[in-house]
């Protein structure tokens, strides 16, 4: 138990370095290529952040662990949205761009939908994530980017471009080993925690819900502390909804084409918990100031988190 806990450790630890590194490297290359800071939050940077829980949900459904593969999806998308958006909020109130309220929010929140009706069978009576379903999801993922493409031939504004005068080698060499942190730690985490929840009799369902997810959000809540911090709001707010249309239109669907995806009614709570959080920050876009998420509205995420939490520890240990 104690050597598999080190070993969690030290995955998250490559998982995050690797992220890092990975986030870095693609920055570089965007800006170098001109490309605007909302388009890099919600494409570059989110897919960097959103690695981590590509890799360890690979790993899960490969070796069909589909507690671990859906507990992770869903709770570093609720991790994301109210923790992380709790924190940053909290630190500098995010002023948010009109795109982002009347599309990505709402894109967000479409996704989250997506998934519950293919997961219960209400469109094709089979309960689960077939390859099928996967095939939906990455053909909603591949407009997602074509949206993003669009957006971003459609944005004239130049005064956020820095110049990058990175060399090539140092780009590709910041990707190259954030991708190999990314591997070896996510293959780490998925097999000592499926160690660690033999052990303790915890479910996989827990297991994936809490510290895999928070784990493998820590890029997220990095790179959105910082954004914050520097007052970059578009980089904050487009790294978290980004990554949550990523983890489920591209990570799920990657998962169920590696291996089909059996799900359970009790995520279902933690779905209706995300579609409930999206439309919270959707209408507090037009709450107190515009086009903001406020102090009070970012405390207000963090604690339902923090109490949804504690709910569902509580309720595993009974």
């Amino acid at each position: 138990m104690l050597l598999a806990s080190f070993l969690i450790v030290l995955g998250f630890v490559l998982l995050i370095k690797g992220a890092d590194w990975m986030v870095s490297g693609s920055t570089l290359l965007a800006k170098k290529n001109k490309i605007p800071d909302l388009a890099i939050g919600l494409t570059i940077v989110a897919f960097g952040t959103s690695a981590p829980e590509l890799v360890v949900n690979t790993v899960a459904s490969y070796e069909n662990h589909s507690d671990i593969v859906l507990g992770n999806v869903i709770g570093s998308n609720n991790f994301n949205l109210f923790m992380i958006l709790g924190i940053v909020g909290l630190i500098f109130p995010i002023a948010v761009q009109s795109s982002t309220v009347w599309k990505e929010i709402p894109i967000s929140f479409f996704a989250a939908l997506v998934f519950l009706v293919l997961a219960n069978g209400y469109l094709f009576s089979d309960i689960g994530l077939s390859r099928i379903d996967g095939s939906i999801l990455l053909i909603l993922f591949l407009l997602f980017l074509f949206y993003i493409y669009k957006q971003m031939k459609g944005d004239t504004s130049s005064d956020e471009i820095a110049v990058i005068t990175a060399s090539n080698f140092k780009i590709w060499g910041l990707i190259v080993l954030g991708l190999i942190g990314l591997i070896v730690g996510g293959k780490l985490i998925v097999d000592n925690a499926v160690t660690i929840a033999s052990d303790l009799g915890v479910s996989e369902k827990i297991i994936g819900l809490t510290i895999i997810a928070a784990g493998t959000s820590l890029p997220e809540l990095m790179t959105s502390v910082v954004a914050a911090m520097k007052k970059n709001s578009d980089i904050a707010i487009g790294n978290i909804i980004g990554s949550n249309i990523f983890n489920i239109f591209l990570i799920l669907s990657v998962s169920s084409l590696v291996r089909p995806i059996t799900f359970s009614s009790v995520f279902n709570t933690d779905v209706y918990l995300l579609l409930g959080g999206t439309i919270f920050v959707f209408v507090a876009m037009f709450t107190g100031k515009k086009k903001t998420l406020d102090r009070w509205e970012a405390g207000l995420l963090l604690l339902v988190f923090i109490g949804y939490t504690a709910y569902l520890v509580s309720k595993e240990l009974q």
